[in-house]
């Protein structure tokens, strides 16, 4: 590590008072580079180069958590049929120029293997690893960031607004070319947090693309463009480039075997509609190997069994069906069962150790397409009589057996930026005052069901959407649905696929989202919660991320507050000194508790997945979440199973 770079653990936030360098030292390697048998015998038949060839100058050297594997075996897992798509993502990893620590302490070199920084980072200078190569065998290099940051990011065509993690002050990042090996990205000011965006799933777009493959599907690079629109019958370039070339959050980014990626495995069996299994086999050309000299990954393939609900999965998870699952099992009220099979199917549990602030939040709209319902979901007093009109202990006890505590959406104690206010504000349990709150407003009248009436004389009626995976949404809003109904609040609860919610997410067709938040540790890599910035989960209003993202020349302008807290984190994004940083951030947190958007119900708990028993080197304790989309920080790649 460079003497002028320093990390705080939480925060993500690295100080540069002149120079900021990052790079890890590989150990030496005393003997030759080692084969799976499957690509041994490739080699002897010509059909691949040998393994010294496929590797870079200087393969990234891991060391594995307990030992050096050996190579085979099929690693068995489950995927839902319904834009499940980041279960893969998860598995098999981003894999950007940075990636985060696995105790997710901070950003670390990735394909990238170092990097320095101007003095007010506004400029990033990318050292890639020599040599590295794509699955299809072709060289990895300066011009595959620069055909993402130059050609795709500004092109209206391809994002309607550039997505806010690579715009500083309105303007999107730019790249320019050192040599092959090397890549300057420049933004219009400072932008401190750049490498640890990397290291998130949304940050790994300057590495998705292969320009080779994908600019045939470019009117810039490809003449005869037409041919393929017409052949693949999509509307326009943008699309038919998506759906070969994929994106970060949609299925077709694992739907395409042609599609070269730098993977540990690529896909030969498609994750598409109707398909029975997902097959992933091991990447001839990665590029990292063990202290011994071995490619990674060790196992051969993975094999993802697409599963159609979630207790078909738990079912055929305690039949001893899968070696390693993390997703969608993990709900706490399955640890007794999971616990109970663990012998006879198997397998061992992993403590998946949360990083979310609530397990579970109601999220309204405020820009609500009803108009006589929008002034109150924009009414502060309305939220906070809503989440006094929630029994959290019932909710904890019955849905959480009792393992959490009241919260709202704040960071935990434990983390620098826990923020009182917006932790434990409204989680009482008061429906009497609740009840005082709404009659004061003008919703006073009620009908013959005793559910309140609008000013007007029509019904008060929400709606809360849940995704059918996620059990625990559900029955979380089905508890708030009776105990609203004490408050006089009629509400519906709207089930459905993950690709219909995220549908009328993006239509701004719903009332009331649910859904984690992230943020108990580490709150500034994914604040969805507290600013409008997530393009799919900001859902205190949707609108509001595209007014952002756009410049405000798109979407409907966010209230005061939140154009404040926007303001306020540009300006935390560019500061180099970590004592405002952290003022800045703090700021943001005091006015999101005092704006009161999101209803939290209660803290995240620690939950549980599944190994095999016969499965190695995966820590028995990951930290679980999305900005840290495990496992794929504790490295998959060096899994491999004992005969």
């Amino acid at each position: 590590m460079g003497n002028d770079m320093k990390y705080t653990s939480r925060s993500g936030i690295a100080m540069i008072p002149a120079l900021l360098a990052f790079a890890v030292g590989a150990p030496g390697l005393a003997h030759a580079f080692q084969e799976a048998p499957m690509l041994a015998a490739q080699v002897s038949q010509g059909k691949l180069p040998p393994v010294d060839q496929r590797l870079p100058q200087k393969p990234e050297v891991i060391k594995p958590l307990d030992k050096v594997g050996v190579y085979g075996g099929v690693l068995r897992t489950a995927v839902r049929g319904d834009a499940d798509h980041n279960n893969i993502l998860k598995l098999v990893g981003n894999q950007g120029l940075t990636r985060w620590k696995p105790d997710y302490g901070g950003a670390m070199p990735n394909l990238a293997e170092s990097w320095t920084a101007n003095a007010d980072a506004s400029e990033y200078t990318f050292k890639l690893r020599t040599g590295l190569k794509w699955s299809d065998g072709a060289a990895f290099g300066a011009d595959d960031i620069t055909f993402f940051v130059n050609d795709l990011l500004p092109n209206k065509q391809f994002f309607q607004s550039p997505p806010s993690q690579y715009v500083i002050n309105g303007q999107p990042m730019t790249a320019e070319k050192i040599d092959d090996s090397t890549v300057k990205i420049k933004f219009a000011g400072p932008n401190l947090q750049f490498p640890n965006v990397l290291a998130t799933p949304l940050g790994q777009h300057a590495t998705l693309y292969s320009k080779h493959y994908c600019a045939q599907f470019t009117p810039q690079y490809n003449p005869d463009l037409a041919k393929l629109l017409a052949e693949s019958k999509q509307p326009d370039w943008a699309t038919l480039f998506r759906q070969k070339c994929g994106d970060i959050e949609i299925p077709a980014r694992w739907a395409n075997p042609a599609r070269p990626t730098m993977d540990p495995w690529v896909i030969t069996t498609p994750y598409t509609g109707g398909g029975t299994q997902v097959v992933l086999s091991r990447n001839p050309y990665f590029w990292q190997v063990d202290t011994a000299g071995n490619q990674l990954p060790y196992i051969d393939s993975v094999n993802m069994k697409v599963v159609s609900d979630i207790q078909t999965m738990l079912l055929a998870t305690i039949g001893g069906q899968f070696d390693f699952l993390v997703r969608h099992i993990n709900t706490i009220n399955n640890k007794p069962v999971l616990s109970q099979h663990a012998d006879e199917a198997g397998y061992t549990l992993v403590e998946l150790s949360p990083t979310d602030s609530s397990a579970m939040a109601i999220w309204p709209n405020e820009t609500e397409p009803d108009a006589k319902l929008r002034p109150f979901m924009q009414n502060h007093d309305f939220r906070a009589a809503l989440s006094l009109g929630i029994d959290r202990n019932e909710i904890n006890d019955i849905v959480y057996l009792g393992q959490g505590k009241p919260w709202q959406v704040g960071p935990l104690p434990a983390d620098k930026f826990y923020n009182e206010k917006l932790g434990t504000q409204y989680t009482a349990y008061d429906p009497a005052t609740a009840n005082k709150m709404l009659d004061g407003m003008g919703l006073s009248k009620r009908g013959p069901n005793g559910m309140r009436l609008l000013p007007d004389g029509s019904k008060l009626f929400v709606s809360i959407d849940a995704m059918t995976a996620d059990t625990a949404a559900i029955d979380v809003a089905d508890l708030i649905k009776k105990q609203w109904a004490k408050i006089g609040i009629d509400t519906g609860i709207n089930t459905m696929e993950r690709s219909l919610y995220y549908e009328r997410a993006q239509n701004n067709s719903y009332d009331f989202g649910t859904y984690a938040v992230p943020g108990g540790l580490n709150p500034t890599s994914d604040p969805r919660a507290i600013l409008s910035t997530h393009t799919l989960d900001s859902r205190q209003s949707l609108p509001w991320v595209k007014w952002y993202a756009s410049g405000g020349k798109a979407g409907e302008a966010p209230s005061e507050s939140m154009q404040k807290r926007l303001k306020l984190w540009d300006e935390w994004k560019q500061t180099g000194q970590a004592d405002k940083a952290d003022a800045l951030f703090k700021q943001i947190l005091a006015s999101a508790a005092d704006a009161f958007e999101v209803i939290g119900t209660v803290e995240a708990v620690t939950t549980f997945g599944i190994r095999s028993k016969k499965l190695m080197n995966v820590p028995a304790s990951m930290p679980n979440g999305w900005d840290y989309p495990n496992p794929a920080p504790t490295l998959p790649a060096t899994y491999f199973f004992v005969k």
